[in-house]
């Protein structure tokens, strides 16, 4: 298959990315409102519109770098926020709100699953369309699946750890709540020691097979 430019490459990494992580961040303030908390629809974070949603380093800097040393894109936007008291019932309520941007993410994967299939319907015959769909679809795929088993890990702030809060008993949830501060730190261990690639390696790997034989790729 014929190859894309270095340029051509970060463009069609970026558009998946800035999808995910627009609509990651949407799908929490949607859930939220549904359950009761409209403070994301009154700050106007409830739209697909990214500039509403980036952050400069997470959205910006962050996956230049590490496109620039590692040939991955990955990233993060600003976090749409929720006010837990408004929830109808703000322990489970906020479990839900948290579930519901892995699940945004799992969803878009498998929609660039059906843009990969498309590139491969069309390659052949249109090359110049083709061809980028099939890098774009693959990009999608790999960067909403890490986004979705990263965010599903249960260290705060993480989405995983919300949703193991809503089913812990009260103390245990609050003990995990106090690791919070040092979270960030935490995963940026995880990261240097190799772990965090060990961790999610198999998960992803798995997940890619599954959606690359659903769309019969």
């Amino acid at each position: 298959m014929e190859s894309l430019t270095w340029v051509q490459r970060l463009i069609v990494g970026l558009v998946p990315l800035v999808f995910a992580i627009t609509v990651h961040e949407v799908a929490h303030g949607w859930m939220a409102k549904r359950l009761g908390d409209r403070t994301a629809e009154m700050l106007g974070r409830l739209t697909l519109n990214p500039f509403r949603h980036i952050d400069p380093v997470g959205t910006v800097l962050v996956p230049f770098v590490l496109w620039v040393v590692g040939d991955f894109i990955f990233g993060w936007a600003k976090p749409v926020p929720v006010t837990w008291e408004n929830l109808k019932n703000p322990k489970r309520d906020m479990a839900l709100v948290a579930l519901a941007g892995p699940t945004a993410n799992l969803l878009m994967a498998l929609g660039w699953a059906g843009v990969m299939k498309l590139g491969l319907l069309l390659g052949e015959s249109f090359p110049w369309l083709g061809i980028p769909l099939i890098y774009m679809g693959d990009a999608g795929i790999t960067i909403n699946l890490v986004l979705m088993l990263l965010n599903l890990i249960p260290i705060p702030p993480l989405d995983g750890s919300r949703v193991l809060m809503g089913v812990l008993p009260g103390p245990a949830a609050w003990q995990l709540g106090r690791i919070e501060p040092y979270g960030f730190f935490i995963l940026i261990a995880l990261l240097a020691t190799g772990l965090l690639g060990q961790l999610l390696g198999p998960p992803l790997l798995a997940l890619r097979r599954i959606l690359y034989t659903l769309a019969g790729l």
